[in-house]
């Protein structure tokens, strides 16, 4: 029973993560995100990782989905029109800058400096699934966790370094919009 729950979550975990990538819509790809985080949840409840399941639900399904869903309302994802070179550029800079992470993430795979300690510590049978996951969390996989915390940080200020541009060309164009004048103008001529 449990091989067939396993396999039947594994298969909504699969076709959930294709939709959030395929989907157009962003709140749409957000919510099939969610629901791949439950069914990732109830993998890890079969596999006897309690601690792991409910952080699954509680941090991801929860707080990192709510930060998504705030990014997503504050950007108002519509489309911006822009030009051959700045896409080409965009492209570019992209393809660069993932380029130096892969040279960076072999470089350090080469030396061993990303798989921590090669041992991970003795754990005491007596300590709980909640211990000794602390545990490897703070010891073996230090780095790979820090990275990670780096990469939100970089993700939420780029966030709103974007919606700030945004909102800068939008009240750009409503000045232009209004005239030389300004908004009095405006209002005047409607009088």
């Amino acid at each position: 029973m449990i091989t067939v729950l396993f396999v039947a979550f594994a298969a909504i975990l699969v076709v959930s993560s294709l939709l959030v990538i395929l989907h157009r819509s962003p709140v749409a790809s957000a919510i099939f995100l969610v629901l791949a985080f439950c069914s990732l949840a109830v993998i890890y409840l079969l596999l006897k990782a309690e601690f792991i399941g409910l952080v699954q639900i509680v941090v991801y399904a929860g707080a990192i989905m709510v930060l998504f869903l705030f990014v997503i309302m504050y950007l108002n994802l519509g489309r911006d029109v822009e030009s051959g070179v700045t896409i080409a550029l965009r492209r570019g800079l992209g393809w660069l800058l993932g380029a130096v992470l892969l040279a960076e993430g072999v470089l350090f795979l080469r030396h061993g400096a990303a798989l921590g300690p090669e041992a991970p510590p003795p754990l005491d049978p007596g300590l709980g699934n909640t211990q000794q996951v602390g545990l490897l969390l703070y010891s073996r996989y230090l780095f790979p966790f820090e990275i990670t915390s780096m990469l939100l940080l970089v993700a939420m200020i780029g966030a709103v370094v974007i919606a700030r541009g945004r909102r800068a060309r939008v009240e750009a164009g409503e000045a232009a919009a209004a005239g030389p004048a300004g908004p009095a103008a405006a209002g005047e001529e409607d009088a």
